[in-house]
């Protein structure tokens, strides 16, 4: 077991003797509030600190870090408070073991839950101090090292929350060194058997490598020694846990995976990396498309590095990666080379800045996060590794994650590009907002003011940022819609007593409010919206008049509300009956959805006719808005081509169609189910009548419920 005296011995080789007293001080003071804790494997609690400590003292933190380390456990495991932790070592110490501490005070309805708001709080505590996720990391090492003594479930558990947030976070951090073993260590936890399996294939499986291996060594290095290149050939083990994943991923048997052998070359320049490459490639002929330049366009986490395959000899695939004694510490230590290696390299510094641009993003994700569960999905969905590099119009770079779509980009250049987008170019070319973006693309953003997102577009965002933004701007839009449509039905209620809104005076709406236990006017109207409150009763409330006088005013509320079809989401369309501009329409209250319209004839309003306190008199607008869907069904025999004559008739005629269904009723017939958008019933009426034109049409109906 490490003892104190052994990690002070370490930190004497970089800190002052000051420092490390300090270190000493927290340890003594670490065990007092330990003693009698024992860990699962039956050693002192205090055990554990330290090797946390060892960790970072290998990483060359600061003091400050490994105190905090030390006593990292000591708020959450023992009835120390945090000001007494400030009083003895001081605010800053305090803070990081307090990101580190779990909310333990706290109650949550699951485990889920539970997990998501420790998450959020440390990584909250990460954006203003990068050193709160260094200690974390570190700690989660040695638990995953120290595994072995916890229940199965307890290990898969522990191993999941690894493999799914750790690790990426390394990633993104590029603490490559230290993602690698958490990778190593999750998948042995998570799947015992496949990990022993597959190591025992990779054990059996090395032995007929060396030959190889030794043959591309001597021809590299002897190549390198020819051009006069200065450089050092590493062979690089593949890891199981990346082995694993491409044999999951990609569906390759192990011998297909295991039959690439891997080669680093470390030289001294930026120059000499390209140069080495060109060598390499007269040596071995590359794979065309299988080349990524990182050091012109570094990945998110500050990775630089020439990556290249090439066929070998014996037909054997080769991955070579090309880079800097500098990138090849930055690529093991990443954001802890800041500490590990005092350096005030360029490289170093830009590694720092890419991780504080992420922190700083992490910030508008908890902004628009509506719940702790949300804000994990949405660090979640970013911490995704591999990058997707395109251009704006003026030649700027932008890193997005695989498989990210054009809304991303929008969002990626500024959350309200994102909001009021109505189209996109691509490399000049109009295309979908849905449309996936690939590495070198120039995108271009075509806005609209009053756009706004539609909710269509969490089908394919795929960024956190973009996600939260656009549900962000959904809920205030559905809160603006609501209180618009909550003003009307309460306008229209007034009107029973010869009164509007804006004619109540203010202590009136005042003493309203506060009955109905309502912070503001705009969430009341809200709620009317919505469908929580009944415009009839908050009328009476704000007219003072009692509910049994009342009745007689109620006969003068017969005019209907409006609809335009421009209320957005707070006016929903039912999918039953579909109604149009043009049919006789009933509007029901829904709690939660504001007003849904039906057609006066639709099967599905008999059930409210027993509820007439749901019931809203509404009507058409005469200047009616928008498109809305109506299904037709269209019986034509069964002739080649036919159905794309009839989807031309009806685009011709001004008819978007949203979804088509064909189903074969005999050999001579079939019927067509489209549901397409119309206007009003005379843009119906005119399509249905060149749809009979067709002479392949039969019979032609509209479905309704």
């Amino acid at each position: 077991m490490l003892g104190i005296s052994d990690l002070c011995d370490r930190l004497s080789t970089y800190l002052e003797p000051a420092q490390v007293a300090d270190v000493y001080r927290a340890y003594e003071f670490s065990a007092r509030a330990h003693a009698g804790q024992h860990r699962l494997s039956g050693e002192p609690y205090i055990s554990h600190p330290l090797e946390v400590a060892s960790i970072l003292a290998d990483m060359r933190m600061d003091s400050r870090s490994i105190v905090a380390a030390i006593l990292h456990d000591v708020i959450e495991d023992t009835p120390t408070a945090k000001e007494h932790i400030a009083a003895q070592f001081g605010e800053e110490v305090a803070e990081l073991v307090d990101g580190v501490s779990k909310l333990t005070q706290v109650k949550f309805e699951s485990a889920a839950e539970a997990q998501a708001a420790n998450f959020r709080k440390m990584m909250l505590a990460m954006v203003r101090d990068i050193r709160v996720i260094l200690i974390k990391l570190a700690d989660r090492l040695h638990n995953m090292r120290t595994l072995g003594v916890m229940r199965p479930d307890k290990c898969r558990r522990i191993a999941m929350e690894t493999l799914e947030i750790y690790v990426p976070i390394a990633h993104r951090l590029g603490m490559n060194t230290l993602r690698l073993e958490l990778e190593e260590l999750g998948f042995q936890a998570y799947y015992p058997a496949r990990y022993r399996v597959l190591r025992e294939a990779m054990l059996k499986a090395r032995g007929n490598r060396k030959e190889i291996i030794q043959t591309i060594d001597t021809a590299i290095s002897e190549r390198l020694r020819q051009e006069k290149l200065p450089g050092r050939v590493l062979g690089r083990e593949k890891h199981l846990y990346s082995l694993y994943r491409k044999m999951r991923d990609k569906r390759l048997p192990f011998a297909e995976v295991l039959d690439v052998y891997a080669f680093r070359i470390v030289v001294d320049t930026v120059d000499t990396c390209y140069r080495v490459l060109g060598a390499i490639h007269n040596l071995y002929k590359p794979v065309p498309g299988r080349f990524k330049d990182y050091i012109a366009i570094p990945k998110s986490n500050g990775y630089q590095s020439l990556h290249t395959v090439l066929f070998g000899p014996y037909g054997v695939p080769i991955e070579v990666q090309i880079r800097t004694e500098e990138m090849n510490r930055l690529a093991e230590a990443g954001i802890a080379a800041h500490w590990l290696y005092k350096t005030e390299d360029k490289t170093s510094s830009n590694t720092q800045q890419r991780a504080h641009e992420w922190l700083r993003s992490l910030l508008e994700l908890q902004q628009n996060a509506g719940n702790s569960l949300e804000f994990l999905e949405n660090v979640k969905i970013d911490l995704f590794p591999d990058e997707v590099y395109v251009f704006t119009p003026k030649g700027q770079i932008l890193e997005l994650p695989r498989g990210a779509t054009a809304v991303d980009f929008a969002y990626a250049v500024h959350s309200q590009i994102g909001n009021t987008c109505v189209a996109v170019k691509i490399d000049r070319k109009l295309m979908p907002l849905r449309t996936p973006l690939l590495n070198g693309q120039t995108v271009e953003v075509i806005t609209a003011p009053g756009a706004h997102p539609n909710p269509v577009w969490l089908d394919f965002a795929v960024t956190g940022k973009a996600r939260a933004t656009i549900r962000n701007a959904l809920k205030n839009l559905r809160k603006d819609e609501a209180a618009a449509l909550g003003r009307r039905m309460l306008n229209k209620a007034l009107l029973a007593f010869s009164s509007s809104l804006d004619a109540i005076p203010p202590e009136a709406v005042a003493r309203m409010l506060k009955e109905m236990e309502y912070a503001s006017l705009d969430q009341m109207l809200e709620a009317l919206g919505l469908g929580a409150r009944m415009p009839l009763l908050v009328a009476r409330s704000l007219m003072g008049v009692e509910p049994v006088l009342a009745r007689e005013f109620e006969a003068g509320a017969t005019k209907p509300l409006w609809i335009k079809g421009t209320e957005g989401m707070v006016v929903s369309f039912a999918r039953c009956c579909r109604p149009i501009p043009g049919d006789p329409i009933l509007g029901f209250i829904s709690a939660g959805r504001g007003i849904v319209i039906h057609d006066e004839h639709c099967k599905n309003v008999s059930e409210f006719r027993n509820k007439p306190e749901k019931w809203i008199d509404v009507q058409w607008d005469d200047d009616v808005q928008g498109e809305f869907l109506v299904e037709i069904r269209v019986d034509v025999a069964n002739r080649r081509g036919v159905l794309a004559t009839v989807a031309a008739c009806l685009s011709d005629n001004g008819a978007n169609i949203e979804n088509v269904s064909i189903q074969e009723r005999d050999g001579i017939y079939s019927a067509m189910n489209f549901v397409i958008t119309v206007s009003n019933r005379i843009h119906l009426a005119n399509i249905l009548r060149r749809l009979r034109a067709i002479p392949e049409v039969g019979r032609i109906n509209r479905v309704r419920s």
